[in-house]
Parts: C-alpha cells; sequence; structure tokens
C-alpha cells in the first residue's frame, strides 16, 4: 500500500508539472485583474508595519515574537521574511492580514488601519484587499474547487464571483477538476486551487506563508513565477519561508532576528 501511494503521489507530481508547463508564461496578462489601479495610488506604501510588538504567554512565561519590528512593502515589491522556525514568521503575517491585533505599533493597509475598524467592516477589507496563501492550503474538504474559490466572496459579496472563478479555474489548469473536492486533487492541484480563491477579489497584496513547501521544484517553480507575474502587475507580495530558492525570487529579504526584522544581503534576487 506504501508503495502504492507513492507511485501516485509521483504520478500526480508528474501530472502538475506537465499541466503548469502548458499554461501561458503571460497567462495573468490575459485576465484583467485592474492592478494599473494600484500602480495610479496616491498612497506611497501598500503595506506599512510600523514598531510592532507581540508577546505570548507560554508554559507560565512571557514570549517576545515580535519587538518593534518594522517593515514597509509598496506595489510591484516581492518581499521575502527568513528565520528560523518560532521567530515570530508566522505572527507577523497573522498581523499583517488584519488576523491578529498587535500590543504595540501600527499597520497601514492600503491607507488605512485595519484594527481600527469594527469586525465586520474589517473583515470586509480584508477579503477586499488580500490574499493568502498557505503551505497547507485550508481549503474546505467537503467543498468543490469552484466552491472553495468562491469561498472569499461570501465576505464581500462581489459581483459576477461566479464568472470570475471559472475564468481563473481555466488559468491555473483546473477547469477538469471544476467539481472535485480537495482529497481527489493532488498537491499541485490543491495549491493551484489556493492561488485561485486568494486571487477571486482582486487583491493588491498577496501574504504566503511558505507556498512551496509541500511542493516539488517544478511546481514550486510555476508558484513562484505566478507570484512574479502578480508583482510585475502591481501588487505586492510578502513571503514568509525556510526555502532559499524562494527567498532569491524576492527582490528584497528580511530576516527575524530577537523580534526584529533586519535586511539580509546574503540573499540576491535571481
Amino acid at each position: 500500500m506504501c508503495n502504492l501511494n507513492a507511485a501516485q503521489s509521483f504520478k500526480h507530481q508528474q501530472q502538475d508539472s506537465q499541466e503548469f508547463s502548458r499554461l501561458p508564461r503571460n497567462f495573468l496578462k490575459s485576465y484583467d485583474f485592474s492592478y494599473s489601479e494600484i500602480a495610479n495610488t496616491d498612497i506611497r506604501m501598500l503595506l506599512d508595519l510600523s514598531n510592532i510588538s507581540k508577546t505570548y504567554e507560554s508554559k507560565g512565561r512571557q514570549v517576545q515574537a515580535l519587538d518593534h519590528a518594522s517593515l514597509a512593502i509598496d506595489g510591484g515589491e516581492f518581499v521575502a521574511v527568513r528565520g528560523p522556525s518560532g521567530c515570530g514568521k508566522t505572527t507577523l503575517l497573522l498581523i499583517a492580514g488584519g488576523l491578529l491585533a498587535p500590543d504595540t505599533g501600527t499597520l497601514t493597509i492600503d491607507g488605512k488601519n485595519p484594527y481600527d475598524m469594527p469586525a465586520n467592516e474589517r473583515a470586509q477589507f480584508r477579503g477586499s484587499t488580500i490574499g493568502f496563501v498557505f503551505q497547507q492550503f485550508h481549503l474546505v474538504p467537503y467543498l468543490s474547487v469552484l466552491d472553495n474559490v468562491l469561498a472569499p466572496a461570501m465576505a464581500t459579496g462581489l459581483n459576477g464571483a461566479k464568472d470570475h472563478a471559472l475564468e481563473l479555474i481555466s488559468h491555473f489548469g483546473l477547469e477538469h477538476r471544476v467539481d472535485h473536492v480537495p482529497g481527489q486533487l493532488s498537491t499541485g492541484e490543491r495549491q493551484r486551487t489556493a492561488l485561485a480563491r486568494a486571487m477571486l477579489n482582486k487583491p493588491k497584496i498577496l501574504l504566503a506563508d511558505e507556498p512551496t513547501g509541500n511542493l516539488d521544484r517544478d511546481n514550486a517553480d510555476s508558484v513562484l513565477g505566478f507570484m512574479d507575474e502578480f508583482v510585475k502587475d502591481g501588487g505586492a507580495v510578502l513571503l514568509v519561508t525556510h526555502d532559499d530558492n524562494a527567498a532569491a525570487r524576492a527582490g528584497r529579504t528580511e530576516t527575524i532576528q530577537d523580534g526584529r526584522l533586519v535586511h539580509d544581503p546574503s540573499i540576491i534576487a535571481e
């Protein structure tokens, strides 16, 4: 049984790589995501974290995850954040995504502080501005590919969401999987479904937590290539990763040290 599962997994990985290779090199450019609106904005930074601190209590002691950390990302920037496990990378992403309020410091996204908003308003703002991509995909197991991609529209009420979702599904080479549930998909197909979901509401920012961690090299390169195109079209990407190859795709790399972000010149963008 183990050998059969391994063979099936290898077959899926091969199929993923072949399907990705058939996608147009600039397939995002054939769909109007209106990123020109981002490039023409008067706001200097799409994402600005200033002097962010966050402390947790663990086993009776205080753990300082972030200590006056600051980071600013503009449209058209791809920034990677590295650091050992437990250093605060995921905490940084959660705060940047409007999901976890900092103890001190300020966050502005597209010129607004989501933590100044009521919860419902914050959820709508987050859904219309930010796309999230995770290592574990976080797909709803009993929903089809189409319904998983449509999930963000529940918060924002995007007009024409179904047609938009079907176009994204087609762009990511998943039209033959539209009615399948996640358990029927390969690893690469799940990540592409997650990417399509992240793009449904035409976000200005992508926050990615180890998005290539479960992918083979070819699929990982394709995911990173998608992010490159997103950035070229004026979007902003904040990626946290342990992967040297992923970090090397970013235009700028930061490392979390003692709860603070410092520039990492050892990673050279490709």
